[in-house]
């Protein structure tokens, strides 16, 4: 099986650089490859991709999820453990095959994650042989962080965003994915968004988007 995907191609019409988007839960890739056209703008080497999980959401048939969540949708934890297995072999090849067929190595690739996207990137990028270019994970959290030190085989700079109205994930776990991640030798910045909701803010995505510029 492969990833379904949404492709958007750099302004500049020569691909130098990537940007791959990881979707929520219950969401799709059209939903973040939205954000392609203004951040092309100022990224006009950069194509932009974004897969559609492998999954059918549980609880919204028109979107899709990487994994089920248990206390959402009544899935067990065994389910969600298999399921995510799958995901992150799937994304982790859908990521080897966007550099081979652009022609780019590892550290000219960016993962950009919102939500269970987020748990997706942060748990795939540290796992894969070369690091990319840079993790930015919008209202998301580090799954697994007792792991990070024994399964660690790159360490590509994460920018965390997220916002303190957060009524789906807390802003709480921000700092658990933070200190997690510095204690295992990432290079973490983080940004809270005032005011902001379960959502990507602008000041959170002008900051994402100087971050990635300057790695790419």
């Amino acid at each position: 099986m492969t990833l379904k995907f949404g492709r958007k191609g750099p302004q500049s019409g020569q691909a130098k650089s990537a940007l791959v988007f990881v979707h929520g839960y219950g969401a799709d890739g059209q939903d973040l490859l939205s954000l392609a056209g203004p951040l092309g703008t100022h990224l006009p080497d950069t194509v932009f991709y974004a897969p559609d999980a492998p999954e059918p959401c549980r609880n919204n048939p028109f979107g899709f999820q990487w994994f089920p969540i248990p206390w959402l949708d009544g899935s067990s934890e065994a389910e969600a453990r298999q399921s995510m297995g799958r995901s992150i072999t799937l994304l982790d090849a859908f990521l080897d095959k966007v550099l081979t067929d652009e022609g780019l190595p590892a550290n000219k690739l960016a993962l950009v994650g919102f939500s269970q996207g987020t748990m997706m990137s942060l748990h795939v990028a540290p796992r894969r042989p070369e690091p990319v270019a840079a993790v930015v994970g919008f209202s998301g959290r580090l799954l697994a962080p007792e792991l990070l030190a024994t399964e660690t085989r790159s360490r590509p700079p994460v920018l965390l965003v997220h916002g303190d109205a957060d009524e789906v994930v807390p802003v709480a776990s921000l700092p658990e994915a933070a200190d997690a991640l510095t204690a295992a030798g990432f290079e973490v910045y983080s940004h809270v968004s005032r005011g902001t909701a379960h959502g990507i803010a602008p000041d959170g995505l002008s900051l994402a988007l100087s971050f990635v510029r300057e790695r790419l």
